[in-house]
């Protein structure tokens, strides 16, 4: 269980590894998004991200997790829900290396999974290229709820400029 703190009025947290886990297990999103982008080598940028949703008054949990992984962003997601976002490269490098280090138990595990390896192959310069941009999307597209029609938009896309 949190150790709650105050500090200047302010609501603050101290999160442990496994109730970090046991909480992403249900309300975390790992998301791999594809965007046009005529500038890239490739012509699609490739946008994964860790999110957290809740209501504005659960708001402070969103900036313990923020202090607990020493990244992301946390905004108005919709109305009265707030979002933490991490997507730079190097933050989430060490969300991949912690959630290696204390598995999700759910099947979401296998989501994370998958985004682990995106991860990877993002640096690893595969996103630059046709071959490993469609790996990436075919990946991607099977990730949480599967039925991604923008992925299959972006695989014809290539087809038909020759690049798959």
């Amino acid at each position: 269980m949190p150790l709650a703190l105050t500090h200047i009025g302010i609501n603050l947290m101290e999160l442990s590894a496994d109730w970090v886990v046991g909480f992403v297990d249900g309300e975390g999103c790992f998301y791999v998004g594809i965007t046009s982008h005529p500038e890239m080598t490739v012509g699609y940028q490739v946008l994964p991200e860790f999110r957290i949703v809740q209501h504005e008054k659960d708001l402070q949990l969103l900036y313990a997790l923020k202090r607990f992984f020493r990244a992301g962003v946390v905004r108005r997601n919709h109305d009265d829900r707030f979002e933490l976002r991490i997507r730079k490269a190097e933050a989430l490098k060490e969300v991949v290396e912690f959630f290696e280090k204390h598995p999700l138990k759910t099947k979401k595990n296998a989501d994370f999974k998958k985004f682990a390896r995106i991860v990877r192959w993002m640096k690893e310069g595969l996103h630059t290229t046709p071959d490993g941009l469609v790996k990436i999307i075919e990946t991607a597209s099977t990730m949480n709820r599967g039925e991604k029609p923008r992925a299959e938009e972006v695989l014809k896309e290539l087809e038909a400029k020759g690049q798959r």
